[in-house]
């Protein structure tokens, strides 16, 4: 009974903050500005400060992983994606993973109560607002570029503030305990320590 328990709260951890970000109106220039950055959606591979730097992140990060995704490849190939999607917009990887925790935890699949989908939850409404009729929210590449793009228009909206941004991420805005829990789960379970001469990717 008790390791069911334990599975059941386990289960719910995934899926307590499962996003619900808020439609707002968006000025033209900005859904030109964010239609261009969901649109392309080729799959070069990262840009690691050098190949001992990517070794070491993804040696670091792998194993972490493990238990959520037990296919090597497939969590390679995950872990990449994250790394590229969150550098191409700004984010810092480690802080796009711990999110990744808290909203879906790593179920590629999910949705929540209020229809967000994939890893970063995304909410449908982004797709009409910004995608095309044929966007699959459960597509892997597809699901990262959203959510970066869409973390990266609420962290300009806030002037680099990470705390005002998750909040509008998650449709919280101004309450900290979703904020608190992808702080939480990013600096306990994905933190790295660039090396010496890397530069690590910004928050802002």
């Amino acid at each position: 009974m008790r390791p069911l328990l334990v599975a059941l709260l386990a289960l719910s951890s995934c899926t307590a903050w499962a996003g619900a970000q808020r439609e707002e109106a968006l000025a033209a220039s900005v859904q030109a500005a964010l239609h261009a950055a969901v649109a392309d959606l080729t799959a070069p591979e990262p840009i690691f400060p050098s190949l001992n730097e990517k070794l070491r992140w993804l040696n670091e990060m792998a194993p972490r992983l493990a238990k959520r995704m037990p296919d090597t490849r497939e969590r390679v190939e995950f872990l990449k994606t994250v790394y590229y999607e969150a550098q191409r917009a700004g984010l810092d990887p480690q802080m796009v993973l711990g999110l990744i925790q808290v909203e879906s935890g790593f179920r590629k699949y999910a949705v929540s109560s209020v229809g967000a989908r994939g890893l970063m939850q995304v909410m449908p409404f982004w797709v009409k607002a910004i995608g095309t009729p044929d966007t699959n929210l459960f597509h892997l590449r597809t699901n990262l570029r959203y959510g970066c793009t869409i973390l990266r228009h609420y962290l300009d909206i806030e002037k680099g503030d990470v705390f005002r941004a998750l909040g509008r991420y998650n449709g919280s805005l101004g309450k900290p305990e979703y904020p608190n829990a992808v702080h939480a789960a990013w600096k306990n379970n994905w933190s790295f320590t660039a090396g010496t001469g890397a530069t690590p990717v910004a928050a802002n």
